[in-house]
């Protein structure tokens, strides 16, 4: 077992899952701690620059062999937490075979915690053999260690000047041979409905039961506009829970789309909703509320077009065929590029399935995966 697999698989003991309702920053105590074991191992490596924020950022730089300082840094970011869509505690990790290949599981009873300790393994081994004696030659390396990237605030506490460097990748993809240019335009919805609760048996031409306006609300929209019809740069709806009783309920949904005009017709569409319940039950029966999450990165990163053929590159260096892929979904790297100036694409670690208990990594994509990154390094 290499080094590489025997770091992620101390990092996945780590419960690391996030939390959309815990208002802390980070939102879990679970990420603290890995972040601390984490600079621990960077100290002991002789990174320098170590800095663990108050709200558990962490950043450390690996100085330029003596014949690169006079190039630009290059940063490097994965997130520490895993999703809340599955539970991240007591993971159980195995090695076995499947079509010939070796691939990391759990037990099935959790996620594995690929997305994205894979990438906080691949920065760590790079540091510790960017950091060692016979150190191929390369630039000075800035890492960052980020939490809460799974709950849209990954990039809330980070600090681009601290960080140090003015191109980056993420690495938090999945196939190794792909390259991440694009991303969703992302939006959060919110719908507060108000019902009138009255007890069941005298409730004829009374009650007004929120749970199934919001059931009603979910019917009205697009059943071919959903994660499960869609792919590629299509866009869609997604309700993602529904809480309350009869007098008062909330349902959330998501908006994606790559298309900036179309994620503002898809809140268009939903403000149309809203009204139509409104003029159906009452005015104030349906409140919406709308934010924004991220932007598509894609037209911030064509301006910096040797980011992306680098990678293309470093791809066939370790023997594979690359693909540029548009994500459907978001990472840290989309806000750095959209709002903090960071052109930030994204790479493969070699997972598979994230966010649920089926989730996997194949060990031949995921050192193929550090290998590439190693490449971008030197």
């Amino acid at each position: 077992m290499t080094k590489l697999v025997e770091r992620f698989l101390k990092y996945v003991k780590f419960d690391t899952e996030s939390s959309e309702t815990s208002g802390t920053h980070p939102s879990s105590e679970g990420q603290r701690v890995l972040a601390e074991e984490l600079k621990k191992e960077l100290e002991a490596m002789g990174a320098k620059d170590i800095y663990l924020s108050e709200l558990s950022y962490l950043y450390a730089t690996i100085p330029a062999s003596p014949d690169r300082a006079s190039e630009p840094a290059l940063g490097f970011l994965a997130h520490l937490d895993t999703s809340p869509d599955a539970s991240g505690k007591d993971v159980k990790p195995s090695i076995i075979t499947r079509d010939g290949e070796e691939i990391i599981v759990t037990d099935g009873t959790t996620l594995l915690g690929a997305d994205d300790k894979l990438g906080v393994a691949i920065q760590m081994q790079l540091a510790e053999e960017l950091l060692s004696p016979d150190a191929p030659s390369h630039r000075e390396i800035r890492l960052a260690f980020t939490p809460d990237e799974e709950i849209g605030e990954g990039t809330y506490g980070f600090d681009p000047v601290r960080f140090g460097a003015k191109e980056a990748y993420t690495i938090d993809g999945g196939a190794a041979n792909e390259v991440e240019n694009a991303n969703f335009n992302a939006a959060s919805a919110s719908f507060t409905i108000r019902g009138f609760s009255v007890h069941p048996g005298s409730a004829k031409g009374m009650m007004i039961n929120a749970l199934k306006i919001a059931a009603e609300i979910v019917t009205k929209l697009p059943q071919n506009e959903a994660p499960e019809t869609t792919e590629k740069r299509e866009g869609f709806y997604h309700p993602t829970g529904i809480e309350g009783s009869v007098g008062k309920a909330t349902l959330s949904i998501i908006l994606r789309d790559h298309d900036s005009k179309k994620l503002e017709a898809r809140k268009d569409f939903l403000r149309k909703i809203a009204a139509e319940v409104n003029a159906k039950y009452g005015e104030g029966t349906a409140a919406l509320e709308i934010k924004d999450q991220y932007r598509n990165m894609e037209e911030e990163l064509q301006k910096v077009p040797h980011l992306i053929e680098n990678a293309l590159n470093a791809v066939r260096s370790v023997g594979l065929e690359p693909t540029l892929k548009e994500i459907r979904g978001g990472t840290d790297g989309a806000h750095l590029t959209t709002e903090m100036g960071i052109p930030c694409p994204n790479l493969g670690t070699g997972g598979r399935n994230y966010h649920g208990e089926s989730e996997y990594a194949i060990i031949s994509e995921f050192e193929k995966a550090y290998r590439i990154v190693l490449k971008l390094a030197s």
